[in-house]
């Protein structure tokens, strides 16, 4: 029970042998995200250093107590567009700063009190809604979406912040020939040296990125620098995050429900999704509930440090992964590290080209296409391609959250679908007696007095229309008055298959038959007996095996019809 609440104890002994990997990986984690934070606090409406406040304790809060060993917590793109969605609503950043700042910590707070409480309720079940597919699409699409906005880094053109993936390309393409060369040379510099590295230099390969980011500064300095347009990440301001209490008052709280509810699920699922598409390469088992906590009280703890609202950063947690992490120490890492930057060594860091930076994320941006399961998905399931390409086109075309819900909403729709069909299957017997569906051989035969059925699935609201006109199809032609149904595959019985089924046991009843049920699962049963169904139907018409079902039903057949069958693929025949 420990260990569950408090993960970190399970992978520290690991962290002890693990520590170089992890150290390089959060020095790599460090390095990039000093000009993401920046970025994402103005995209958020917030000073830059609140950017530096939320990559500093976020990460390390959620590393504790999230579960999954790769996931880099912080500022993120969409969560920063949310925010400022929500707030500036109610304060003006530009006129009303400190308010603006009061109701940012506030929501904050609020958002993952709502993270926390999902996960003491033990929802994290929800995320198992979030198909393999839709992680595959929002991977592939958050990395062409993460490449494409570094585009501007490496051809040093002018490309407005917040533009959409259609603007970027559009900007790109338009003002191609004012590409600077000079950025452009650092940029692919950068990337090429990454990618050899990482493929020949095999002694150092773990620290490729690292090396190949300060061999793009020294190409940058060659190259003149700043003087040829070559731009650096600038001031990096030398404040630790201070302490501050969200201001909880009740028009606050009001105002900001709704906003909070929305970054809530948002940073859940960015945060899981993220999770586990890099546990499709790590093998590592997710355990959403304590994601959900994790999360929750990183933005808990965050908004009492002046950190606005985090949460799992895909360019981050890829370059973490990449980088050849092995524990969460290594976002621990990062943020100490970052603390050490601001506090020593924000002039040094100030010096970091933005195309050297740009490059090693145009690669980061591409290992998260998962080339290899997407065609996978292509050559096994046309409905699983339509969930992948709508949420990968969602992400590019459309906000985030929105492809993230779309592509779950589909999904969802598909198995409502698939349920919604079960599998009616007619069951004959063989000579030597052996059930078989009568579909996959022609050879076996029926009881002229007894049709028996086997169903494949749930008796579930969406599904009564087709298990329904089947069974209406059956009393229409009238060959029968006794059905058996052999149950074993019945996932579930609702209130609406329940109350069907009574009404169907009575109808046959009243002709003179009736419906069977043989192996049907306890779990199945429940609402059948806490309902009264079964006791209605009659504890007479289950069985716990079909075989004990047909020595029943055989006394109540007609045996003037038996005397004069020459079927006879009963046993008791």
């Amino acid at each position: 029970m420990l260990r569950r609440n408090l993960p970190f104890l399970n992978w520290i002994p690991l962290a002890k042998k693990s520590w170089k990997d992890d150290l390089i990986a959060g020095l790599t984690g460090t390095i990039i995200v000093i000009p993401q934070a920046v970025a994402f606090a103005i995209i958020a409406g917030l000073p830059p250093v609140y950017g530096f406040y939320t990559a500093m304790v976020t990460p390390i809060i959620a590393a504790l107590f999230g579960s999954s060993y790769h996931l880099i917590s912080g500022p993120t793109t969409a969560i920063s567009i949310v925010v400022f969605a929500t707030v500036s609503k109610f304060a003006d950043p530009a006129t009303e700063l400190e308010s603006y700042i009061a109701l940012t910590l506030t929501l904050t707070f609020m958002a993952g009190v709502i993270q926390l409480a999902m996960g003491m309720a033990r929802m994290g079940k929800l995320v198992n809604f979030v198909s393999h597919s839709v992680v595959i699409g929002f991977t592939a699409g958050a990395g062409v979406l993460i490449a494409f906005k570094q585009l501007k880094h490496v051809f040093g053109l002018e490309v407005p912040q917040g533009s959409s993936f259609y603007e970027i390309v559009r900007t790109i393409v338009l003002n191609i020939e004012d590409t600077n060369w000079y950025v452009f040379t650092v940029a692919m510099g950068t990337l090429i040296l990454a990618i050899l590295i990482k493929r020949f230099a095999k002694p150092v390969s773990r620290f490729y990125m690292l090396i190949a980011m300060v061999l793009g500064s020294l190409i940058a300095y060659f190259l003149g620098g700043e003087s040829v347009g070559i731009e650096n990440v600038g001031d990096i301001p030398s404040n630790l995050p201070p302490f501050n209490m969200p201001a909880l008052s009740l028009p606050s709280v009001r105002n900001l429900s709704s906003g909070a509810v929305t970054l809530a699920l948002l940073g859940l699922i960015e945060a899981v999704a993220i999770a586990r598409s890099i546990s499709l390469s790590s093998h590592q088992r997710i355990d959403g509930n304590q994601e959900f906590k994790g999360q929750g009280l990183s933005n808990i703890i965050a908004s009492f440090f002046s950190a606005y609202m985090g949460s799992g950063s895909f360019t981050r947690s890829g370059v973490n992964y990449q980088a050849g992490a092995k524990t969460p120490m290594s976002a621990i890492y990062a943020a100490l590290f970052l603390m050490i930057v601001l506090l020593t060594l924000s002039s040094y860091a100030s010096y970091l080209p933005k195309p050297a930076m740009g490059g090693i994320i145009l690669l980061v941006g591409y290992n998260l296409i998962d080339f290899h399961h997407i065609k996978q998905v292509f050559d096994s399931s046309g409905r699983e391609l339509i969930v992948l390409g709508t949420t990968l086109f969602g992400a590019l075309f459309f906000e985030l959250e929105t492809a993230l819900f779309s592509g779950i909403g589909l999904s969802l729709f598909f198995y409502l679908e698939k349920t919604a069909k079960p599998n009616i299957a007619i069951l004959g017997t063989t000579k030597t007696h052996r059930f078989i569906n009568i579909i996959r051989n022609k050879e076996v035969e029926e009881c002229p007095q007894l049709k028996i059925v086997r169903i494949d699935g749930s008796i579930y609201f969406g599904a009564l229309e087709v298990v329904s006109d089947f069974f209406n199809s059956l009393y229409e032609k009238g060959e029968v008055k006794n059905v058996l149904i052999v149950a074993k595959g019945i996932n579930f019985i609702d209130l609406a298959g329940a109350t069907w089924l009574e009404y169907e046991a009575k109808r046959w009843k009243d002709r003179g038959g009736g419906i069977y049920f043989s192996g049907l699962k306890i779990v199945s049963q429940q609402i059948l007996r806490k309902g009264g169904f079964r006791e209605s139907i009659g504890e007479e018409y289950f069985f716990a095996d079909k075989r004990d079902a047909i020595r029943t039903i055989y006394d109540n057949l007609d045996k003037d019809i038996c005397a004069t069958c020459k079927v006879r693929i009963f046993h008791e025949c």
